[in-house]
């Protein structure tokens, strides 16, 4: 049985040799960040879980073969990452419903609020857009309905745990002032 404090390395090398607690102590360790990083790329829920079981397939088949044992997370957030540009690039296809009140026009103070919501909205995807790559990976994956550990966090993106909360901080600020705090509502 394999320790839950054991290295990514000593857990890899015996899920390799078919200790299924290895590969189960890899899969709760990591698997917050996988679906984080799947979520991070706005998918569906249905869209972000074959991102996740495609990522953990990806390292069954390459369990033997990880350079840098000990950066299983930043491996896993970088496949992940992969397929989700993967899974968008095959997604542009219109996906049909039943739902009839779908196209129903709401009355005239839902028009007013909704207006007023996709301009608010669309100022913040802007602010949002121009901010560095690094500060949107970090939001999306802060805000993803399950979001990874610090730990995790940290590893994936090859930052000291001590610096996620500050980073943070700076980047939530940047979107404030790009966005305009008053036009946030905030």
């Amino acid at each position: 049985m394999s320790s839950p404090a054991a290295s990514p390395s000593e857990l890899l090398k015996k899920a390799a040799a078919g200790d299924q607690f290895a590969w189960n102590a890899i899969v709760d360790r990591y698997s917050g960040l996988v679906w984080a990083t799947a979520r991070a790329y706005r998918l569906s829920r249905d869209d972000a879980a074959d991102v996740a079981q495609t990522t953990w397939l990806r390292l069954v088949e390459h369990l033997d073969r990880i350079r840098d044992p000990e950066r299983l997370g930043a491996w896993l957030a970088t496949t992940a990452r992969h397929e989700s540009l993967r899974m968008i690039r095959r997604g542009g296809r219109e996906q049909p419903t039943d739902e009839a009140d779908l196209f129903e026009v709401p009355d005239g103070d839902a028009v007013d609020r909704l207006l007023l919501d996709q301009e608010r909205d669309g100022k913040l995807w802007r602010a949002f857009a121009a901010l560095s790559d690094r500060c949107k990976t970090l939001l999306r994956i802060l805000m993803a309905d399950e979001p990874p550990s610090y730990e995790e966090i940290g590893a994936a993106l090859g930052m000291p745990v001590g610096a996620i909360g500050p980073t943070r901080m700076r980047c939530l600020d940047r979107l404030r002032r790009t966005a305009g705090v008053a036009e946030l509502g905030a």
